[in-house]
């Protein structure tokens, strides 16, 4: 399966849907795509994204269709997965459990949930 992943608008074709964001570095599947990063890094996925780990903040425009892991704040449209976040979430809806170190802001979230902040959704 084939993707691309944009790091600061360079397109790199992929093998997978897994993104690991760590410190300099963003690995897919595993596999180190770009090193040397610095400053504010745009990452964009063209496919379906399985799972996503993240030591900074996260923003996806779009689904991500697995577990959510990151030490920043998370924004989402639907996450399928479990989410973890050491800022705020907020996207629509969370399809496992829930936790985060600031607020949780979605419009459903399917598992238990737990917060820093305020929780605002039907769980």
């Amino acid at each position: 399966m084939s993707n691309n992943i944009i790091i600061n608008g360079k397109k790199i074709q992929v093998s997978g849907n897994n993104v690991s964001v760590v410190g300099s570095k963003v690995y897919v599947n595993g596999k180190l795509v770009e090193e040397g990063l610095s400053g504010e890094v745009t990452i964009k996925f063209e496919g379906d994204l399985a799972n996503l780990t993240s030591d900074a903040s996260v923003d996806v425009k779009g689904n991500i269709n697995g577990d959510v892991d990151a030490k920043g704040s998370i924004s989402a449209k639907n996450i399928s997965g479990n989410v973890r976040a050491g800022g705020s979430v907020n996207c629509d809806d969370i399809g496992k459990d829930a936790s985060a170190g600031g607020s949780i802001n979605c419009s459903k979230i399917k598992g238990n949930a737990s917060a820093g902040g305020s929780i605002s959704g039907r769980y």
